[in-house]
């Protein structure tokens, strides 16, 4: 049933990314909106307070959930499988509504009548770039969200060759997706995201199933965005490396919400929420050496 719950989700959200493109006056006509008479500080603000959802089975994927995101930070979700990640992610995104509590994007509540512009604000890069890319070309791809918002074919370009530039893959605009390797796509769907120039970006396990070095340069240019981040990952040394903030949810609670480096080096609280410490502090001197040593002298 989760999972079913979860394919569905994705799907919501790509018959959403046209309607996210526009925003609906309460006619129901379309209007443009002027993407640069926006608020820049606090378009960036992400806020949850006492939300909770349950999925129709009855399962309880998100219990009193609340936390505040300030302008700029780079914050780590992680969790068991289960824990509640993705529906976290479908919450903040409008895919799914909280039967209890608020989300707030800016200064904006989600909700049905604020979806488009909500969406304005917030660019989510799925785990499976398949999802996300569509088109016949790389090129179209970035540029349907830009079309869409019916920008002159002159700031389109722009865009698209900003984002394949900023991304390094603009020698890749002419090849179809499905040419391209899974590094690429990941590198292509990011792209698509930041050509509509969202205040906040939300990924849901950038790194998956990527070679080292299409994984390091996808954190390498993550590292080099000046956007609100949120990611999910079960690549907790990734984590540690681009996050100075880290969520630990565990049945759909927020059991540890804090420094990335206390949290992630904190064996108990790790083995508790079905983690483990990232590889990268297993033999530090600080977090594993003293530690070990002190297992050995016993």
């Amino acid at each position: 049933m989760l999972m079913q719950g979860k394919d569905d989700n994705k799907e919501k959200w790509q018959n959403s990314r046209r309607e996210a493109c526009y925003t609906l006056s309460i006619e129901g006509t379309v209007t443009v909106c002027n993407l640069y008479e926006r608020k820049c500080m606090s378009h960036h603000r992400v806020e949850l307070k006492d939300v909770s959802f349950a999925y129709p089975d009855g399962h309880q994927a998100l219990n009193s959930v609340s936390f505040l995101l300030g302008h700029g930070e780079s914050v780590g979700v992680v969790g068991a499988n289960g824990a509640g990640k993705s529906t976290l992610l479908s919450v903040l995104t409008g895919i799914q509504f909280p039967q209890k509590g608020a989300v707030r994007v800016g200064d904006l509540p989600v909700n049905k009548n604020t979806l488009a512009e909500v969406r304005r604000s917030v660019g989510l890069v799925f785990q499976e770039p398949d999802d996300q890319l569509f088109m016949t070309s790389v090129y179209d791809d970035v540029a349907f969200g830009p079309r869409n918002y019916r920008l002159d074919q002159e700031e389109v370009d722009k865009r698209v060759m900003e984002a394949l530039e900023e991304v390094g893959i603009a020698h890749l605009k002419d090849r179809p997706p499905y040419k391209l390797s899974g590094g690429e796509k990941k590198l292509a769907a990011i792209a698509a995201v930041i050509s509509m120039k969202p205040d906040i970006l939300i990924m849901d396990e950038p790194t998956a199933s990527l070679d080292p070095q299409a994984r390091r340069k996808i954190m390498n240019i993550l590292k080099g965005f000046s956007h609100t981040k949120i990611i999910t990952s079960h690549d907790l040394d990734m984590i540690m490396d681009m996050c100075s903030r880290t969520i630990v949810l565990k049945n759909g609670q927020i059991v540890a919400d804090g420094n990335t480096v206390d949290i992630l080096s904190n064996e108990k609280l790790m083995e508790e929420c079905g983690l483990e410490i990232p590889l990268a502090l297993q033999n530090c001197p600080v977090c594993g050496f003293d530690k070990h040593r002190e297992k050995n002298h016993e």
